[in-house]
């Protein structure tokens, strides 16, 4: 990646970078702001004082707790980790500058709900923009639109209408430098392309046989004409 291209998150004033990234990081795996700042070699007070600098443009992003038999701590909030998403997924478009690998499904039409339709896929209900008019469709999914998650972090089924949902296990893994291609089997002829960062690759432990759910948003999902 062009040094000169860092992937960058802005909100008025305040920019959202690597740096920060790594802090939200290090705050979720060691539960405490002191021992993600020591296990960083970075200042708490200069910590405390960035996290409370990020959170006056992007929500509260860390649950602090004080005291307690466990002597208090801090947490990554769903605002912090669906920051940390989004960054990731800057990352994976930034270091995937080439042409991104595309999934294919073929899927006919069941129902329309105005621009949102439901496909019928062989990896099951897909809800996807279509164009009026169309009932045989190929289901186009970019491999940079997809996130994956642990079964038991994965949002709950039927939580949105605007958003895929596919249960499956990783079938194999092509390694990059900083991205990954992920094959996942969803139970259709093709498996699903997805591209993970190395960071989300550990975080996951992805490796073939490891059973993950796939999320897609409705909007992201490209559908062309497949029928005569």
């Amino acid at each position: 990646m062009d040094p000169s291209f860092e992937a960058q998150l802005q909100e008025g004033e305040v920019v959202f970078t690597a740096r920060d990234a790594a802090l939200l990081e290090a705050i979720r795996e060691a539960g405490s702001l002191n021992k993600a700042a020591a296990e960083l070699g970075r200042s708490y007070a200069r910590c405390q004082k960035r996290v409370t600098t990020l959170e006056s443009a992007f929500g509260t992003l860390v649950e602090r707790t004080r005291g307690g038999a466990g002597g208090g701590g801090s947490q990554v909030t769903d605002a912090g980790e669906s920051l940390l998403q989004r960054f990731e997924r800057l990352e994976t478009g930034y270091a995937a500058v080439a042409e991104v690998t595309e999934t294919v499904f073929e899927g006919t039409v069941t129902s329309r709900d105005g621009e949102i339709a439901e496909i019928e896929t062989d990896a099951g209900l897909t809800r996807a923009l279509v164009p009026p008019g169309v009932e045989e469709v190929a289901v186009g999914i970019r491999a940079d639109a997809v996130t994956l998650h642990a079964p038991s972090d994965a949002p709950a089924a039927g939580g949105t209408s605007a958003r895929n949902r596919f249960e499956g296990t990783v079938e194999s893994i092509t390694s990059g430098e900083r991205v990954h291609q992920v094959d996942v089997d969803v139970g259709a002829p093709t498996p699903l392309t997805v591209l993970v960062t190395e960071k989300s690759r550990q975080r996951l432990g992805l490796e073939p046989g490891t059973p993950v759910v796939a999320t897609v948003k409705a909007t992201a999902v490209r559908c062309t004409n497949a029928g005569p």
